[in-house]
Parts: structure tokens; sequence; C-alpha cells
């Protein structure tokens, strides 16, 4: 029989109290404005670095994580931090972003639920924004980040570096503040959100709201195990379909049964197994909230909004520009980033990763992706 201490807890946010890790933490000097109108206020931004700011101010990179990233970009699991670094092979000693040369800094979102201000934190009034909490865009991400470029002694990033989400909200750093960014390296992002990626997500947010334990966005009180855990989870399970390739799903598990299992009396297919393994681990590191809020803003993303569409939203960037996409990407496919490396003046020829593993390729295939960033960095 399970025990409280095994069932899911109502949130897998980062809260306070909890240990800080790697984390740094930078207070906003004044509310967030929002672009949907408004004020978020006393905005906190976690963030972790390695290496050291020269001089001379030059060798800043900023790293932008994905939807369900942080910014534990590199580092061994540990006491406030549940997973390993998910980008563990690019920086490093003798890797592509080695501390002894970069002053790396990568913060977690504001939205999300890892240190940053999100809908677990704390309101003005002490209880858990929940509901209550707006939504940010990419576009306030990137203001937001501004304040902590500022704390940190940054005037401008020697590159801006993002994939999927993380993408979206380096092209808006470089096309806000083009005076800021020297390189910019995106990957498997788009230059605005489709209805295809759209579609994607909506039957995600309904799972998560149609959650008995959603209780309107306002749960954080609950025991453990009675939270949106279950509807997190089958959101987990439609994205992560849309992270891998048809090709590698079917050469990986095919048709094959879990071990000690049959699908013909009530047993799983493999497939399934591995699906429901992601969504137990997601529900234990994230937050439902921070989940729909975030996909939201990536659902919101178009660089062309109130700039005379893509194309002039694009000609704003003036960095060095390197624009990679994954060979099997169903998700952000090759198209997308065509249309980037096309339309922002600076961009070199698109770089395609070729994969078998979808988007996910741009996590996955970190010795292609090292290659492409020392080569931009060298310009």
């Amino acid at each position: 029989m399970s025990t409280t201490l095994e069932l899911p807890p109502a949130s897998g946010a980062w809260r306070e109290g909890d240990d800080v890790g790697r984390r740094q933490f930078v207070t906003l000097p004044a509310p967030l404005r929002l672009e949907v109108g408004g004020e978020l206020p006393g905005v906190r931004i976690a963030y972790e670095t390695w290496g050291s700011l020269n001089a001379t101010g030059t060798n800043a990179v900023l790293i932008l994580h994905a939807l369900t990233g942080d910014s534990h970009v590199a580092g061994p699991a540990g006491p406030g931090h549940p997973t390993p670094g998910w980008w563990d092979d690019v920086i490093g000693t003798g890797r592509a972003l080695d501390p002894a040369r970069w002053f790396v800094v990568a913060p977690n979102v504001v939205g999300g639920c890892q240190g940053s201000t999100g809908p677990a934190s704390p309101a003005p009034d002490g209880r858990a924004w929940g509901s209550r909490f707006p939504l940010v865009t990419a576009r306030d991400s990137v203001a937001a980040e501004v304040a902590l470029a500022d704390a940190l002694g940054v005037d401008r990033w020697a590159c801006v570096v993002g994939g999927s989400m993380g993408g979206m909200r380096a092209l808006e750093w470089a096309a806000m503040e083009p005076d800021r960014v020297e390189r910019l390296f995106l990957l498997a992002s788009p230059a605005a959100a489709s209805a295809d990626q759209i579609g994607w997500a909506a039957p995600q947010l309904a799972a998560i709201r149609s959650d008995p334990g959603w209780n309107g966005g306002d749960y954080y009180d609950a025991p453990a195990g009675e939270g949106p855990h279950r509807g997190l989870g089958v959101a987990r399970r439609m994205a992560h379909l849309s992270y891998r390739s048809g090709y590698e799903l079917a050469t990986r598990f095919g048709r094959d049964a879990q071990d000690g299992e049959d699908p013909l009396r009530g047993g799983r297919y493999a497939v399934e197994s591995y699906l429901d393994h992601h969504a137990a681990k997601l529900v234990r590191r994230f937050d439902a909230n921070a989940y729909i809020r975030l996909t939201e803003m990536m659902n919101a993303h178009d660089v062309g909004r109130d700039r005379g569409g893509v194309a002039a939203g694009l000609r704003r960037v003036t960095s060095r520009t390197l624009v990679a996409g994954v060979s099997s990407d169903r998700l952000y496919p090759l198209d997308q980033q065509a249309e980037l490396a096309a339309g922002i003046p600076n961009a070199a020829e698109l770089q395609v990763i070729d994969s078998p593993y979808g988007h996910d390729g741009f996590l996955i295939e970190t010795p292609t992706v090292s290659a492409l960033l020392v080569d931009l960095l060298a310009r």
C-alpha cells in the first residue's frame, strides 16, 4: 500500500524554505509591467552562474531554458535540485562554455516554479499566487532578465542561447534589446507559435484544468496525492509524444509489451510505460499552474506582434545569429527555423541537426550543438 510519503505532492515547485542549492536571487527594483496590462510586484529571479565576468564585461553568455527546464543547466542532482543539469555536457572545463573563459548565466523564467516568482510563490498577501497569477509573455520575461543583467553588471551579452521556449525568449531579447546581444543562437524554435503548436497545447491545458484536484488553480494547501498531478501527468504524456519522433518510438519500442505485462489482459505496452515514467517524474518537480502559464507564454509568442508582422520583427535583430533545427522535429519543424534564418539580417545558413530524437534532439545531440556554439562564439 502506498504511504503519504510516496504520493505526489500538490506541487513540485521549489518553495520558500527548501534548500536553495546553487541558486542565487535578484529582486527587481520595481514592479514588472506586463504586456497584457497591470504589474507584477516583488518579482524575484532565481539564477545560476558558472565562471566570472571579465574586466571588460565581454564574456557573458545567457542560457534560457525550455518549458520544464530551469536554471540548473549543469551540475549533479542534490539538495535543491531534484535532477542533474539538463545541458551538462555544454558547460564545464574543456566544453563549449568553459567557465575559465565564459561567464554563463541561466535564470529560471518568471512564471516558472524553480525559484523565480511564479504561481507557487507567495503573493503580497502571503498566500500563493495560484489562480491569481497573470499571463507573463516572453517579452515580459526579457524585461525581468534585463534587470538581472543590470544587477550582474552585464551591459552586453556575448551570446544569448535558447532552445524551444528558451529560443522564443532569446529571439525576444535580440528584438527588444539589439544593442545588448552580440550573438544569438536559436535552437528548435519559431518566430511565432503556429496553429499546430497551439493545438498540441490545448488538450494539455484541458487535462490539467479537468483534474478534480485542480480547484481552479488554488491547490497549494492540498495534501499529497490530492493536487492536480493526474492532469499534469496526462499533459506531460501528450507533450512528450511531440518531443520525440515517431521513428524513434517505433524503433525503440515497436509494439512490445512492458516487461511482465500483457496488453491483451489489461497490461501496458512498453511505450505506455515510458510515458508513465516521464509523467511520474515531472509531477514531483514541476507545478501545474506554472505548466499552464508557461504554455500560454509559448502560445502567445509572436515576434511580429505590434511590430508590423514577423518579417519586420525579425529585421529588428542585429546580432550575429546562428539558427539550428532538428531534422525529425515534429513539434517545431525545420521550416520554422528556415524562416528565422532567412529573415534575420545577420543570420548564417540554417544548420540542421540530423537526429532521430525529434524535438528533444536539441537537448540530446550535445556534441553537434556544442560544435555549432563554439563556431558562433569564435566569430
